[in-house]
C-alpha cells in the first residue's frame, strides 16, 4: 500500500543516530520514495515535542506516520496518535528499541524502511497509566514500578549518550545492598479481586524487556490485557535470584514472583518515600497510580507474521 501524505517524526537526539543520524534519515527517505511514498520529514526540538509534531501532522491531513528514533520518542508518538486511525510505523533509532526487537524487525533504520512495504496496519490496545496529581499518559508496550523506575530515574544521560544500555546496567548495580520501597498492588483476575506487595511490578504488552530479556512471556502487542509480573522482597541482593532465573527463562516458577493477566492494576505506597513509574523507558510519575488497557486504541505497521 502506499502512502500519499507520509510524516516521518525524528528525533536527531536518539542513542543510534549520532554524528550522522541526518544521512541515516536521507537513505530512509530515499528508500521510502521508491516505494511511493511522498514523505515529509519533520525533527523533534526537545522532550515531548513528538506527540505534538505527530497530532498537528494527523489534522493536516498524514496517511502515514513514521517514528524514527527510540522507544522514547514513540512513546511520545503514541501520545499524539492514540484513537486516530492512521498507522504509526516505527524506524529504530534508540539505545533499546524493544518495539522493532519484539516485532523481529531489526535495528538497521533503512533495512526496516525497506520492509514497510511487508507491513500490515493492525489495530491494537494501548496502557494507559494515572499517577498522583492525575495526569494520564499513554504508553505502547510497558509500565514499570518500584525498582526499575528508579533505575531509569538513575541513569547518567551522559554516560547513556556515550555507552547505551551500558548506563542501565551502572544505575542498575549502583543500588546493590540498599533497601527496596515496597508498594501495594490491586487488580483482578477472571473477575476475582486480588492484592499482592511487592518492589517492583511490570505490567507489559510486549514480551521483550529492554531489548535482551523477556520477562513477561506469553503477551503479545495485540491481546486486550497486559502480563503483570510482581516480584516481592526488599532486598536487591534477592534480585540477583530472579536475575539467574531471568536469564534460565525461570522467572514465574521463581518463589516471590506472580505472573497474571489482567487490564487493570491499582497501585498504592504508604509514607513519605516517592516510588516511580515508568513507561515505555521514560519516567512518568510516582504512586498512587492506576494503570489499565484501552483497546483498539491505535492503528500499528507490523510485519505479517508477528504475533502467529
Amino acid at each position: 500500500m502506499r502512502y500519499g501524505n507520509s510524516l516521518l517524526v525524528y528525533n536527531p537526539c536518539a542513542g543510534k543516530f549520532g554524528n550522522g543520524g541526518s544521512a541515516q534519515i536521507e537513505r530512509a527517505v530515499d528508500i521510502l520514495k521508491r516505494q511511493g511514498h511522498n514523505v515529509t520529514v519533520a525533527l523533534t526540538t526537545g522532550p515531548g515535542t513528538a506527540g505534538s509534531i505527530a497530532r498537528e501532522g494527523i489534522v493536516r491531513g498524514a496517511d502515514l506516520v513514521l517514528a524514527a528514533g527510540g522507544d522514547g520518542t514513540v512513546n511520545e508518538v503514541v501520545e499524539g496518535m492514540v484513537h486516530s486511525n492512521v498507522p504509526l510505523a516505527v524506524l529504530p533509532g534508540g539505545t533499546a528499541n524493544v518495539l522493532a526487537t519484539e516485532m523481529k524487525l531489526g535495528s538497521r533504520l533503512e533495512r526496516v524502511a525497506a520492509r514497510l512495504p511487508d507491513c500490515r496496519p493492525r489495530r491494537v490496545s494501548v496502557g494507559q497509566v494515572t499517577c498522583a496529581g492525575g495526569v494520564a499518559r499513554y504508553f505502547l508496550l510497558m509500565a514499570g514500578v518500584g525498582l526499575d523506575a528508579q533505575i531509569v530515574g538513575r541513569v547518567d544521560p551522559r554516560l547513556k549518550a556515550r555507552t547505551g544500555k551500558f548506563a542501565y546496567w551502572v544505575a542498575g548495580w549502583s543500588l546493590l545492598g540498599r533497601r527496596l520501597r515496597e508498594f501495594d498492588v490491586a487488580y483482578e483476575v477472571d473477575g476475582l479481586p486480588a492484592h499482592r506487595r511487592c518492589s517492583f511490578a511490570l505490567l507489559s504488552k510486549v514480551r521483550n524487556y529492554g531489548g535482551d530479556f523477556e520477562i513477561a512471556r506469553s503477551v503479545r502487542l495485540f491481546d486486550d490485557r497486559f502480563e503483570m509480573v510482581l516480584f516481592e522482597g526488599d532486598s536487591t541482593l534477592r534480585y540477583v535470584k530472579y536475575f539467574a532465573g531471568l536469564l534460565l527463562n525461570r522467572v514465574e516458577n521463581m518463589k516471590g514472583v506472580a505472573v497474571v493477566r489482567t487490564r487493570e492494576a491499582t497501585l498504592d505506597a504508604a509514607g513519605d518515600h516517592p516510588v516511580y513509574v515508568q513507561i515505555d523507558g521514560e519516567l512518568a510519575g510516582r504512586l498512587p497510580a492506576t494503570i489499565r488497557i484501552v483497546p483498539d486504541a491505535l492503528t500499528l505497521m507490523a510485519p505479517p507474521d508477528y504475533g502467529n
